[in-house]
């Protein structure tokens, strides 16, 4: 019998040895890193040694941990936040915020719960000209929930649940080009694998191309609001299978060849602090629908998908400046990273992301349009 092939998978050398900085680290991080007392004397990033089994992944946060929203314990009003502003820029009606006037590294409490409310509301809010290092940006989301340390991804050394986000390093694994850009450029959401999956994400980016590589993001409540009440009636407690971005090996059956962790999670969620409903899918890494065939699940989900994406009066399109911040709540929205500058700048910037309650359906909740008193007679 001829030996099964497996899939390549990294040398303990490869995972363990520090990787010195081949790329030419851009200099603005370079400075945030210096001045901040990162080390990066052995290399930048620090890679974690990269897992190889299915059951090492899923032991990592394989059980129930509490978790409070702080926007649930905020002044509806949220006058401690929007007081302190120089202005507030709604961009769309539906979904992102601009705050003119504040330094997220200096909010105070009651200020960070209105912000979490916000951005419970609002999907993802801006904020232009910080001056934050990757210590003060960990501290910061840990307001807002336990920090995702991520198994494999890279980040900044000696700030453990800092990942780096950083096109070039990305494009030495998978090279991109302008048909595929792959990576973060197509709708998704992250952590949906999790058994809690990801809440807030803070990402703030110190280098950005002077043309191109805007962030799109899509609101989850409206895209909800665009469905028929007959067809949310229809979805209304059904659970999907969701998928990891890496596979990994069986265990028990390593010849099988790579798989993803799954998690079974419902397609409507009500998020804590709003109380509102959201669809919550999202191409990438949505699967199937529990208990449906695969062509019902695909023909379902196709229509879902497209409804996320293809409505354009529910996303927001985001052209960064340098040092610019965006806290985007993954319960209630998909994101989408443009690469038409196509790798001739450097992009760089660090991400924080906290893990939230474990998403549930809550029959009784209202849409945002519901809530708000804006829906019309069909809705």
């Amino acid at each position: 019998m001829a030996p099964v092939a497996l899939p390549i998978l990294p040398s303990i050398k490869d995972t363990v040895a520090p990787k010195k900085d081949t790329l030419g680290l851009p200099e603005a991080a370079r400075k945030r890193f210096e001045k901040a007392g990162i080390d990066l004397s052995a290399g930048y990033p620090y890679r974690p040694a990269k897992p190889i089994y299915l059951d090492d992944v899923y032991n990592v946060r394989d059980h129930d941990r509490p978790f409070t929203d702080p926007g649930s314990r905020a002044d509806p009003a949220k006058k401690a936040l929007l007081s302190a502003a120089t202005e507030v820029i709604h961009l769309t009606a539906h979904i992102g915020t601009e705050i003119k006037g504040l330094q997220l590294k200096d909010l105070t409490d009651q200020q960070k719960d209105e912000l979490g409310l916000l951005i419970a509301e609002r999907s993802v809010v801006f904020f232009r000209d910080q001056e934050i290092t990757p210590q003060e940006q960990k501290k910061l989301g840990e307001w807002f929930g336990e920090i995702e340390v991520h198994p494999q991804a890279p980040s900044v050394p000696g700030v453990p649940g800092t990942t780096v986000i950083w096109p070039a390093l990305q494009a030495t694994e998978v090279a991109p080009n302008f048909r595929n850009p792959g990576g973060a450029s197509r709708w998704h959401t992250d952590l949906v694998h999790e058994r809690q999956p990801a809440g807030v994400t803070h990402l703030f980016n110190d280098t950005i191309p002077s043309i191109g590589g805007d962030t799109l993001w899509a609101s989850g409540y409206a895209a909800y609001e665009k469905l028929s009440p007959g067809f949310r009636k229809l979805i209304d407690g059904k659970e999907a299978v969701y998928r990891s971005a890496h596979p990994y090996l069986d265990r028990n059956n390593p010849t099988a060849g790579p798989k993803y962790i799954e998690r079974v999670h419902p397609l409507v969620r009500a998020h804590p602090a709003t109380g509102w409903k959201a669809l919550w899918v999202n191409r990438a890494m949505t699967v199937r629908i529990a208990g449906l065939d695969k062509a019902e699940s695909d023909l379902i989900l196709g229509y879902l998908y497209d409804v996320y994406e293809r409505n354009v009066d529910i996303q927001v399109r985001f052209k960064w400046t340098q040092n610019t911040s965006a806290l985007w709540d993954n319960r209630i929205t998909i994101h989408n990273a443009s690469w038409d500058y196509e790798g001739n700048e450097p992009r760089h910037g660090t991400r924080v992301t906290a893990l939230a309650e474990k998403p549930y359906f809550d029959e009784k909740a209202p849409t945002r349009r519901q809530a708000l008193g804006i829906a019309g007679p069909d809705e």
